[in-house]
């Protein structure tokens, strides 16, 4: 059950780049007595001069990567492992069966396909093709990629299907039967890519919160208005519904359906910043803003009550609820009295202990959740005037997550992994434990390799965890090629899971593979997050130095042998990381980033984020990201461990702006370097397993020159 429609929870934010003039003759808007960026020609996605740029940056990498020995095979080993047909085919539950999408080697866009219960059990179940991407975008000359479904309850027969051109987060959307196998003739179609989506009212009526046109987008790009469409009359005839503010993140309308299907509200948000939303229910003929902490969001309906989460401590009538919490309400005293009814405790989080999802089932909610950054999932139960709680029967020291679950039934799948332990899939119809169904193959050869748990002290005193996964017996002399990655943002966990390709290109090969746990992530909760954001962003940097020194201290490895790697926010972790200490690393991988941090709000969707980092345009703000922003702290005169940058031409989340001006700023500077852009695969920096082959390729390539060649040289 989700409470929430596509559009209303979009987490990946946008504005539209700045038009790319001569870079001399352009300064930069919005910053008063700033210096002209001699760059900004590059956040043009895709002008001849930037695409030309792109182009010779391409070749000079695939050049000296491609060139290496080592390259075809580490290729070939990752499209194994992502074309593997044996690999667990993860899957949602409809009525008419259960769904998958599938990518492999002949059908590398995809195919969206169900197959039954009985069949899913065995060892090669029979899928019925649905849609056939690959087929469709050749009939189209499209490089269409699937980006989900949403579809009409109960049956979940008539779908909304997304489409992007090329990987991009905005989309295209058609209506599609999944009974025919056919898009539906004369039925509902938004051809103007846009973000948002939209959410089904009944057969014949969508809730739509996507660009209209004449200002209807937020700054960030994203949709701040919903209409209410009906079936046969033209969208700019779709009478709005709910408007909120340019000045918001993104806003929209959607409904709050029970597991049976039944509409109980209309419900509506606007979300004032990245983590901030104000709540809103149709009540009397208006939309009555519902008392809730701006950090709070409505969970869904359980057992005849509505449950809400804040992340910040809540009082109520006296009570006061625990950030983390889930809270609940008698959900007829809610319709009647939205701000009246009375509140009472469900869960609240115990030490070191947080919610990293629910669901809710027709038998239950479920929650998974992490205690001291292991797995765990409790099912909850109303009854005799109390809420009871029972931990479902999963291995323990485990990454469990919810891979799926039935809305009518109590079918639920779980996936439990570790570094080294393939992930194994369970499953239960609700009347007995679970119990393994599918698990997936071993990709590399664990037997050299153990795990490990530490602590490093930050530059405050917070003690920061990490893991480290290093060959057994390994000498702690310094001489291991270790790989350092992490995220630290968002209140984004990063948890240990199958290492797959990176198992068998990396550790295999005798590298070290560390995740450190920083603040600005989720592993502990809201606080993790909240302590690490905008003024105290710099924790965050400070944590990931921290672990790297502490690799260092206790003999691991030498910064010669040390590399870092991360993407999006990770991306901007690891530009601070190697502009603060150029030092410590011999190596840095710097994936779809976040980079010049005074213009972000201007590129990309960046201005959605300001809630995470602060508004540049404000002096004051403007200070605390100044201090760390890697574009600016490029400067004559370091010795840089030569980065290799990365991007997509099609990312119009962080926008490849980012990471070229890293590359042509060090260029500039005359600092050895390495860009590679795709043209295709959007923020998830890969369309199809060719692509993301080669690109795991050049990355362990890289790293393999860097940290275990020449080691006497260095």
């Amino acid at each position: 059950m989700k409470l929430v429609s596509t559009f209303a929870l979009a987490l990946a934010m946008s504005i539209a780049p700045a038009t790319g003039a001569s870079a001399q003759e352009t300064p930069v808007p919005g910053i008063p007595g700033a210096e002209q960026d001699p760059f900004i020609f590059l956040e043009e996605a895709r002008s001849p001069e930037a695409l030309d740029w792109v182009a010779k940056e391409n070749a000079r990498t695939l050049a000296a990567f491609e060139a290496d020995p080592r390259y075809q095979q580490l290729k070939d080993e990752a499209l194994a492992i992502f074309d593997s047909n044996d690999r667990i085919p993860f899957v949602s539950f409809r009525p008419d069966g259960l769904y998958n999408f599938w990518q492999d080697k002949t059908n590398p866009k995809g195919v969206m396909r169900r197959t039954t219960l009985e069949s899913y059990r065995t060892a090669n179940p029979q899928w019925e093709v649905i849609l056939d991407v690959d087929a469709l975008a050749k009939a189209e000359g499209k490089e269409w990629v699937y980006q989900g479904s949403t579809c009409l309850p109960p049956a979940l027969n008539r779908c909304m299907i997304a489409l992007s051109d090329g990987g991009e987060d905005a989309t295209i959307l058609r209506e599609f039967d999944t009974a025919t196998k056919q898009f539906v003739e004369g039925g509902f179609v938004l051809d103007a890519k846009s973000q948002g989506g939209v959410e089904w009212v009944d057969e014949n009526t969508l809730l739509v919160s996507r660009d209209f046109g004449g200002g209807t987008i937020t700054e960030s790009e994203y949709p701040f208005t919903t209409r209410e469409w009906k079936r046969g009359t033209a969208i700019a005839d779709a009478p709005e519904i709910f408007r909120g503010d340019v000045k918001d993140v993104s806003s929209g309308a959607t409904l709050l359906r029970d597991n049976d299907s039944v509409v109980h509200a209309r419900i509506a948000y606007r979300g004032i910043s990245f983590h901030e939303r104000l709540w809103y229910v149709w009540k009397d003929n208006a939309w009555l803003q519902l008392d809730l902490p701006t950090k709070a969001n409505p969970v869904g309906i359980v057992d005849g009550h509505m449950l809400f989460s804040p992340d910040v401590d809540w009082t109520v009538d006296g009570q006061t609820f625990p950030a983390d919490s889930l809270v609940a309400a008698n959900l007829e005293e809610w319709k009647a009295n939205p701000n009246g009814a009375k509140k009472s405790l469900v869960w609240a989080p115990a030490d070191r202990q947080t919610k990293q999802g629910t669901t809710v089932t027709g038998g239950g909610l479920y929650v998974a959740l992490l205690d001291n950054v292991v797995g765990k999932v409790l099912k909850f139960k109303f009854a005799d005037g109390k809420w009871t709680s029972t931990q479902v029967a999963l291995p323990d020291n485990a990454t469990i997550g919810i891979a799926a679950s039935s809305d009518e039934t109590d079918q639920i799948m779980y996936t439990v992994s570790g570094f080294l332990e393939p992930t194994t899939l369970y499953y239960t119809d609700g009347t007995t434990p679970p119990a393994v169904m599918k698990t997936s193959p071993a990709y590399f050869d664990p037997a050299g390799a153990e795990v490990e748990q530490h602590e490093a002290v930050s530059k405050d005193g917070t003690r920061i965890p990490y893991f480290i996964v290093k060959p057994k017996g390994m000498k702690p002399d310094g001489s291991t090629a270790t790989l350092l990655t992490g995220y630290g943002g968002f209140q984004v966990p990063r948890l240990p899971a199958y290492l797959g390709s990176t198992g068998k290109l990396w550790v295999e090969k005798g590298g070290a593979y560390v995740l450190a746990n920083m603040r600005g992530g989720g592993e502990f909760g809201p606080n993790w997050h909240q302590t690490a954001i905008r003024e105290n962003k710099q924790r965050t940097w400070d944590d990931f130095i921290a672990v790297a020194e502490d690799l260092v201290k206790r003999g691991f490895t030498k910064p010669e042998h040390l590399g870092i790697q991360g993407g999006s926010q990770g991306g901007l972790l690891v530009g601070t990381a190697f502009t603060q200490r150029p030092d410590l690393f011999g190596a840095a991988i710097v994936q779809i980033p976040l980079f010049d941090m005074l213009r972000y709000h201007l590129i990309g969707r960046g201005a959605s984020w300001i809630g995470e980092y602060g508004d540049p345009r404000i002096p004051e703000q403007r200070a605390w990201i100044e201090g760390y922003s890697p574009y600016q702290k490029i400067v004559a005169g370091v010795q840089y461990p030569e980065p290799f940058l990365w991007a997509s031409t099609a990312d119009d989340r962080t926008h490849p702006a980012h990471a070229r001006k890293g590359a042509a700023k060090l260029k500039a500077l005359g600092q050895p370097y390495y860009y590679f852009e795709d043209t295709t695969g959007g923020h998830s920096g890969g369309v199809d397993n060719d692509q993301r082959a080669k690109l795991q390729a050049l990355q362990f390539i890289y790293l393999m020159k860097r940290l275990m060649d020449d080691r006497t040289a260095k």
